[in-house]
């Protein structure tokens, strides 16, 4: 034995406490609990400490430790001496023998069996107030049916506790597995937003920001684990200890989804997820509260976009759904099924507006905008190429539009037409611009795959003639590539001439335009009506123009 110790430690990491008895005083360690419930009470550690013949202690020093558990060996009674009698005294010093060494011929130590608090855990530990003989195993054995410790008993452990006087855990009963929680396992990983995408070559496109995270119609959003009831355990008296469930958990179902099999959540629209943990909505409208710049990068959004300032040059802002922007555009591209600034548009010969239906904006400089059916500028375009399905209308406040082209299938208004300097500016009605630019793209497309199919016959009419069995291997593969590609090539011919045949019916069924100026149309302005056209050398005032007897009637406003 250490010459410090004057008797056994009782307790140990297992039991939750540690009690040394040393000759510079009593010690004790209470170890830290992981979550669990306390192994002991006070009264426990009382009682040990009274076993052991230390009754002059700090009570409230001793109640502090316990609540702190701190795991740090704390004194909590000054030193104990312990009494040996003479003659074994001068045993021990002729014999030169361990103070700890049992005597066998003395009384048997007493068995003390600690029951932790959940029950779960016996510990034996040995009273040598009267003698330290040890027990045998089925004095131990005893001890334990006297407790009614029956389960868990571990017999290995016995047989080696009673070959010294350490204290030992004689049993531990079958822990409880507590069942878990349910859970919810989203398929998405909101984590990525606002980072730059990381292309092949892991190169940062601060473009594209990732703003949002964008759910498809039926994609499925989340899964939900069911909770698990768990698995019984047995304490250490034999009898089970029942598990605690696992508690449920709602399905986070939020706006525009929806529930299949009773645990998986799937989008009911396209749009962006926005997640606050107990609900998962698909939201078709993006709130931007800020402009679209470097710090959001380019926006592609599958629904509407909501803009409260400018968008900067450079960057583009597309949408499914309508867009509305409260500032400028300024040298950037905008796409969506209604567009709507309201400032105005300042194109730096570089942006583009483009509308499925109607644009609406405060002005337009040096911009291109095309609208499937209306343009409405507030007061001014200058300088811009405007086409429009149906109608483009700049009758507010100044009313202008000066330089560039405007285009539209129905009509156009304005208050004034060109400028006093006679500046040109070409105005044109009657017919659909984009069909007539579809019309035009498609004969060109037309005409030059006409060119590269006459090229491929030609080809394959003078090799024709050769022998190919002569030639290298290679050289039959491109003979074989050109044969097969001829076929795809006049497909496209043939569908493409079905469709110049549909857009020309198109154009021919188109109403008559009209052009209508509230104040002045200025002299160097250029009228096409229905293909009529007419420039324009002295000024008009408040006219109607459109075409009769194929020419251009000039008529009131």
């Amino acid at each position: 034995m250490d010459d410090q110790v004057l008797r056994p430690a009782v307790g140990g990491e297992d039991a939750g406490y540690l009690l040394e008895f040393l000759k510079d005083g009593v010690f004790v360690t209470v170890y830290p609990s992981d979550g669990a419930e306390m192994l002991f009470e006070l009264s426990d550690v009382r009682q040990t400490l009274h076993d052991n013949g230390v009754n002059d202690y700090d009570i409230i020093e001793l109640s502090k430790i316990i609540r702190e558990a701190a795991g740090e060996r704390r004194k909590i009674a000054d030193e104990v001496e312990e009494t040996v009698p003479e003659d074994e005294e001068k045993n021990t010093q002729e014999d030169d023998e361990p103070q700890d060494e049992v005597d066998d011929d003395g009384e048997k130590a007493g068995i003390i069996i600690d029951i932790s608090r959940d029950q779960m855990i016996a510990t034996v530990r040995y009273d040598t107030s009267k003698g330290k003989k040890l027990p045998t195993v089925d004095e131990v054995k005893a001890a334990l049916a006297e407790k009614d410790v029956i389960f868990g008993i571990k017999e290995e452990a016995i047989e080696k506790g009673v070959q010294s006087l350490t204290p030992f855990v004689v049993a531990e009963g079958k822990q409880v597995q507590h069942g878990e929680n349910a859970k919810i396992d989203r398929k998405f990983d909101l984590s990525k937003k606002n980072r730059p995408k990381i292309d092949e070559y892991d190169r940062a496109d601060y473009k594209d920001m990732g703003l949002f995270v964008l759910a498809k119609k039926g994609e499925l959003l989340a899964v939900r684990i069911p909770q698990t009831e768990g698995t019984p355990g047995k304490n250490i008296f034999g009898i089970d200890v029942m598990p605690r469930p696992g508690r449920p958990i709602p399905i986070p179902q939020g706006k525009n989804t929806e529930v299949r099999n009773d645990n998986e959540l799937y989008a009911c629209i396209d749009g962006q997820i926005v997640d606050s943990t107990r609900k998962i909505d698909i939201d078709p409208h993006l709130n931007i509260n800020s402009s679209v710049g470097a710090a959001t990068g380019n926006i592609n959004f599958v629904g509407g976009v909501s803009i409260r300032g400018n968008v900067e040059a450079g960057f583009v802002v597309k949408a499914t759904g309508d867009i509305e922007i409260g500032g400028m555009v300024n040298g950037a591209i905008v796409e969506g099924r209604n567009v709507t600034i309201k400032g105005g548009i300042n194109g730096q010969n570089k942006g583009q507006i483009k509308a499925a239906e109607n644009v609406q904006a405060m002005f337009a400089e040096n911009a291109v905008i095309e609208a499937g059916r209306d343009i409405i500028i507030t007061d001014a375009v200058l300088h811009s190429q405007l086409r429009a399905g149906n109608m483009v209308i700049v009758e507010e406040k100044r009313g202008m539009i000066t330089g560039g082209s405007i285009a539209a299938s129905e009509e156009i208004r304005c208050k004034l037409a060109g400028n006093a300097a006679a500046v040109v500016t070409k105005m044109s009605v009657g017919i659909d611009p984009t069909i007539q630019q579809r019309y035009q793209e498609i004969c060109r497309e037309c005409k030059e795959d006409r060119g590269r199919l006459k090229q491929i016959t030609q080809m394959l009419n003078t090799l024709g003639k050769i022998d190919v069995s002569r030639l290298p291997q290679q050289r039959i593969d491109q003979i074989n590539a050109l044969t097969r590609s001829q076929f795809p090539l006049a497909g496209k011919i043939k569908r493409a001439e079905k469709e110049i045949q549909a857009l020309e019916e198109a154009m021919g069924r188109m109403k008559e335009g009209k052009i209508r100026v509230m104040d002045t149309v200025y002299p160097g302005v250029r009228i096409t009506i229905n293909s009529v056209i007419m420039n324009v050398q002295s000024s008009i005032r408040r006219c109607l123009l459109s075409v009769k007897d194929e020419r251009i009637n000039i008529g009131t406003y």
